[in-house]
């Protein structure tokens, strides 16, 4: 069975496939959606009878006061959809009570789907469980039985199990402050949220995110003292601007003087060089040409380099008009450096999403009087790619953006390793 993305010009994707399954969100009647349910049905018309299952997901709203399950949202919505030309094959009712076998039969009969294709999708107690319960209900059978499938073995849910066991039942908890600088819109940072929980899995502890916004605390080391003190570890993510850059400084100078683990993801990277840069390595007025001109650019654009600017663009793809770095790119880790045993190499490639860089003139005075160690370069020893602190109990900076490649099977090794040290300092306090 093949997935892939629709669009309103698909109209031959059953010539090279056996089966195609597609989710129908929803939200029927939108007009942003108009043109993927026409496409979907196309492609139903397109593909030979028994090729493709429509599955719609449906809200079955529960009114408390009642006592009382409503199924008209979904035999309305199902109704929109068969004006439309699609007719769902099975039916993904959300819902907050089990429901009733009545309540499914009479949802199978108003939505002309069978009665097993009326499948219950009560709320979960975490994410992950999810397989495993849309497995105890059945919908990996109904799909099977639509596709006349009755030979497929069955499915090894071992290693969803695990993880589900892993997240419901910890041994421990962490807090890890994420100091942000969008943290009223948490989805700005959603890829992060799962590589912190995939960490968490990794090191079988819950992980409780204490979001900080940046700019509570700028100027202020007091106040950064007494939100933060109470943190296992501190992550600064990436970022646009100066707002909240100055907070984001100070997040780094707390961790490095209490010797708590750091974990500084692209900006966050940078914000720690310039506050090595400022209270270590005598560069008082150390910042980012980001922020505006500066007279100790410890952080800013390639091209205003004065070092290799030239070979720099050529080797990195071109100025392209905005001078950034996107897409994945190689980086040669230092021997015996932290981060080279974490990863078990010197040599990775991860995802970037930046313009401006740390500039490697000022590498020999950071390293020199700081202590930073600049342990990542690109491969032509030119663009910083990770810091550390070999003082330090955890403190790590990458230029890059490793959330982008854990996975819950696969929690990215940073990330693993940067909770094992939170739950080492929460052992501490």
């Amino acid at each position: 069975i093949k997935s892939f993305c629709l669009t309103p010009a698909l109209t031959d994707a059953g010539e090279d496939v056996d089966f195609v399954l597609v989710e129908i969100g929803g939200t029927v009647g939108d007009i942003e959606g108009l043109p993927f349910f026409e496409a979907i049905r196309q492609l139903g018309q397109d593909l030979p009878r028994g090729k493709s299952c429509f599955v719609h997901l449906t809200l079955l709203p529960f009114i408390k006061t009642a006592g009382e399950m409503k199924t008209k949202p979904t035999q309305h919505s199902v109704k929109e959809l068969r004006s439309i030309g699609i007719q769902p094959d099975i039916l993904l009712c959300r819902c907050e009570q089990p429901i009733p076998p009545e309540e499914k039969r009479k949802i199978g009969q108003f939505c002309n789907v069978r009665e097993s294709g009326v499948i219950q999708a009560m709320d979960s107690a975490d994410i992950y469980a999810v397989p495993l319960d849309y497995h105890r209900e059945g919908l990996d059978k109904e799909v099977l039985a639509h596709f006349g499938i009755e030979d497929a073995p069955e499915p090894d849910l071992t290693r969803w199990k695990e993880i589900a066991r892993r997240r419901l039942h910890p041994d421990g908890e962490v807090t890890i402050a994420v100091v942000g600088k969008y943290t009223v819109l948490k989805d700005a940072y959603k890829s992060l949220i799962e590589a912190l929980h995939h960490g968490g899995v990794a090191n079988n502890v819950k992980v409780n995110i204490d979001w900080v916004e940046a700019d509570t605390f700028e100027g202020d080391p007091e106040a950064c003292e007494e939100r933060l003190q109470g943190a296992h570890a501190v992550l600064v993510p990436g970022g646009f601007g100066e707002r909240g850059s100055e907070g984001k400084i100070e997040a780094a100078r707390f961790a490095r003087e209490r010797n708590i683990p750091y974990f500084g993801i692209c900006f966050g990277m940078q914000m720690a060089v310039i506050e090595a840069a400022r209270n270590l390595a005598g560069f008082p007025k150390a910042s980012s040409t980001e922020f505006g001109p500066t007279t100790e650019p410890v952080v800013g654009l390639m091209t205003e380099w004065t070092q290799g600017n030239q070979r720099v663009l050529r080797q990195q793809g071109g100025d392209l008009g905005g001078t950034m770095r996107l897409g994945a790119y190689e980086s040669t880790l230092a021997e015996g450096s932290r981060i080279a045993e974490i990863y078990g190499t010197t040599t990775i490639s991860e995802r970037h999403r930046h313009r401006y860089e740390v500039n490697i003139n000022y590498r020999e005075a950071i390293e020199a009087k700081a202590g930073l160690v600049f342990a990542g370069l690109s491969p032509d020893g030119v663009l910083p790619e990770t810091v550390e602190r070999p003082d330090h109990p955890w403190f790590i900076g990458v230029q890059y953006h490793p959330e982008l490649k854990s996975r819950p099977f696969a929690p990215h090794p940073l990330f693993a390793s940067f909770i094992a040290a939170a739950v080492v300092q929460s052992r501490l306090v």
